[in-house]
């Protein structure tokens, strides 16, 4: 079928109207080169199209290439430094599957009535993914709501497991190609949808790493958090980030209780990685975000709760990101990065919290799920 783009204020119109079409609602990446682009008919002199040409690399080195760098670089997540201690340990360290392409099939359990299923995948690549498996996860897992992060796509994909299944999607795309991107797909309409985080003093950027759906007794946030970067070297911005993510996420909590879903970058304690001794200066395990994400979720006035590790208490072993480099899944080298964060006063209606370690080979990441009494 066609895709429709539309932007974020037709969306909303839509959405308030109680239009209840099947459609996607596409945020484009800010184009930062238009403005400046001559068109065909226009002549300008060398000296202005090189003005033209300073000034577009200027705007992008501002609001582009300081921010979005190589991910699948910085997503390896200092393996350099795990692999000679990975060398000398043969032992898997995983309590979990070690497969290295997603099973032929999936089958789990059907999911009870009055209860909202929630999926979140940092799929490395949308287009990727689907060859290699993505259709039958998505079909067996039958979430009510799936947030996917690192789309990396230009535009929406019409891919049948999305499109007959969820009648509301919605994507934040990448501002460089390649890269980033959040979509969210949905069988129930949300009140309001909006991107970024309206905190961050960059929102624009943001736009393509969070959107949020407002429900009547909820807020559901999915998120892709910034990775601080090989060498740290986008740790300043990762602070910033965090502090505005904080902001945000207490504005919305006070209005009602939310769910924060997603790849957020950050494995919270040392049992939430593999190699933690040879980490603590590696992004996703740094002390400063640690610091942060435990601010988040205990240091306000209402807390929020990793509804996995509420459920899984001391489990060591179980982990949602395996890098492709060193024979890491095998080996059981992981890190848990993703997430279900709810507000603590939500809890109670939270009945589960998964992790689908099987479901590993068309990402470097597995799925994770969480079960809610509606």
């Amino acid at each position: 079928m066609p895709i429709k783009r539309r932007t974020l204020s037709t969306a909303a119109s839509k959405l308030n109207s109680g239009a209840k079409t099947v459609r996607d609602v596409f945020e484009p990446p800010v184009d930062t080169e238009k403005e400046s682009r001559p068109t065909k008919k226009t002549k300008i002199s060398a000296g202005a199209q090189k003005s033209t040409n300073n000034s577009v690399k200027d705007v992008k080195k501002k609001s582009i290439s300081k921010k979005v760098e190589a991910e699948d670089n910085e997503r390896d997540c200092g393996e350099d430094m795990e692999a000679e201690a990975e060398n000398k340990a043969s032992t898997n360290n995983s309590s979990g599957p070690t497969n290295t392409s997603m099973p032929a099939t999936l089958s789990f359990q059907k999911k009870q009535e009055d209860t909202i299923k929630f999926a979140s995948w940092n799929v490395s690549g949308l287009a990727a993914a689907v060859k290699k498996g993505f259709d039958t996860y998505a079909s067996a897992e039958d979430a009510d709501i799936l947030c996917l992060q690192e789309t990396k796509v230009r535009e929406p994909l019409d891919i049948s497991a999305i499109v007959d299944r969820y009648p509301h999607r919605w994507w934040a795309i990448g501002d460089k190609k390649g890269y980033g991107g959040v979509a969210v797909f949905s069988k129930i309409e949300p009140i309001s949808v909006t991107y970024g985080v309206p905190t961050h003093s960059d929102v624009d950027y943001t736009k393509s790493r969070v959107i949020t759906l407002e429900f009547s007794n909820f807020y559901y946030v999915a998120c892709y958090i910034p990775n601080s970067g090989t060498k740290l070297k986008n740790l300043a911005e990762r602070m910033d980030w965090d502090i505005a993510m904080d902001k945000y996420l207490r504005q919305l909590d006070e209005k009602k209780p939310l769910i924060w879903a997603g790849d957020l970058n950050v494995a919270h304690t040392k049992i939430d990685l593999a190699r933690p001794s040879s980490n603590s200066k590696t992004a996703g395990f740094t002390a400063e975000e640690r610091a942060d994400f435990e601010k988040l979720l205990n240091g306000g006035v209402q807390r929020f709760v990793d509804t996995w590790r509420h459920f899984h208490q001391e489990t060591k072993g179980v982990y949602t990101y395996y890098s492709y480099r060193y024979h890491c899944r095998t080996k059981g080298i992981g890190w848990r990065l993703d997430y279900h964060v709810v507000s603590e006063r939500l809890l109670d209606r939270v009945l589960q919290s998964e992790i689908r370690s099987e479901c590993y080979g068309a990402s470097d990441h597995v799925p994770i799920v969480m079960i809610l009494k509606a």
